[in-house]
């Protein structure tokens, strides 16, 4: 019997250890998490391989067809010049959402570097950073937003053309006003993280606090970003649809989510169709998101730290 070696089932199970697989099993129970990330995907599919199925021009104007139900020959309907609706919905959809994501990128990337720097420092760039960050925190958000996007959107213009030009102006906008609770996020990982035995150890054996930020600190606070993320995302929908609304987004011939419902409220009592579709996109986009955010902080709060 030399040699033999028993192993436990306890150190079997170590050696098939994966903090994502456990993650990604967590996040199978949360049952509505799984249904939202069903419906977001759907979403996503339909406005990325939509105009490869429904081959429809979103600037056909049909005058003898304004106003329609939804029917055979258009799904969702039409709008007063006779324009059919899923195809706007679907060209309008990739502007939404990708606007959303564009500025979770922003916002992210920003708060990231601000509370990462804050949460390594401990003087006077620390404090800094956190009073700035308090200080955009107090600032009302949308009246801000307006006031940015209705100084700045005909510069750009000018330059990029005007749907590109709105379109970074927007995200950039909109990224730049939500990077502040990512920031806070972050920081209060990292003051948690650096003391832990494990960056202390890194720290003894003469890593630099670059290596401690990327090897050590920063992959154990990526759970709380993912999160903040997908709320972020929701966030730039609702913003972007709030600018589309009230005139100041995108042009009117660019048919966002928001511009479609801007565009339907003078019709509301004689072709409700128009406006149900976009608003209901937007609010399945939203509800959606924030149900995945919900199911990604079950699944990643209770990770293993090292």
């Amino acid at each position: 019997m030399a040699g033999l070696t028993l192993a436990s089932p306890f150190a079997e199970r170590q050696r098939g250890y994966s903090p994502w697989r456990e993650a990604w099993r967590r996040y199978r129970r949360h049952r509505l998490a799984v249904v939202s990330a069903f419906l977001l995907l759907t979403l996503i599919a339909a406005v990325v391989l939509g105009p490869f199925v429904w081959r429809v021009s979103i600037n056909d104007i049909d005058f003898g067809s304004t106003l329609q139900g939804p029917s055979l020959a258009h799904p969702f309907g039409t709008d007063d010049l006779g324009q059919d609706l899923l195809a706007r919905m679907i060209y309008g959809g990739r502007i939404s959402l990708s606007v959303g994501l564009a500025a979770m990128t922003v916002s992210v990337i920003v708060g990231t570097l601000v509370g990462a720097l804050a949460g390594m420092s401990r003087g006077a760039l620390g404090h800094g950073l956190m009073w700035l960050t308090d200080l955009f925190l107090s600032l009302p958000q949308l009246p801000l937003l307006l006031l940015l996007i209705y100084l700045f959107r005909d510069g750009l213009k000018s330059v990029l053309g005007p749907e590109g030009g709105i379109f970074i102006l927007v995200v950039l906008v909109i990224g730049g006003l939500r990077w502040m609770p990512v920031a806070r996020l972050v920081r209060a990982q990292f003051l948690s993280l650096r003391e832990k035995e494990f960056v202390e150890a890194a720290r003894a054996l003469g890593a630099s606090p670059v290596r401690q930020v990327v090897r050590h600190i920063l992959p154990n606070a990526v759970g709380p970003v993912i999160i903040a993320g997908t709320i972020d995302v929701a966030a730039a929908i609702i913003a972007e649809s709030t600018l589309s609304f009230l005139g100041l987004g995108f042009p009117p011939d660019t048919p966002t989510w928001g511009r479609l419902l801007f565009d339907a409220k003078d019709f509301l009592d004689i072709g409700p169709h128009w406006a149900l579709f976009p608003g209901g996109a937007i609010f399945i986009a939203v509800v959606a998101i924030n149900f995945i955010g919900d199911g990604l902080r079950d699944a990643l709060d209770a990770r293993r730290v090292i």
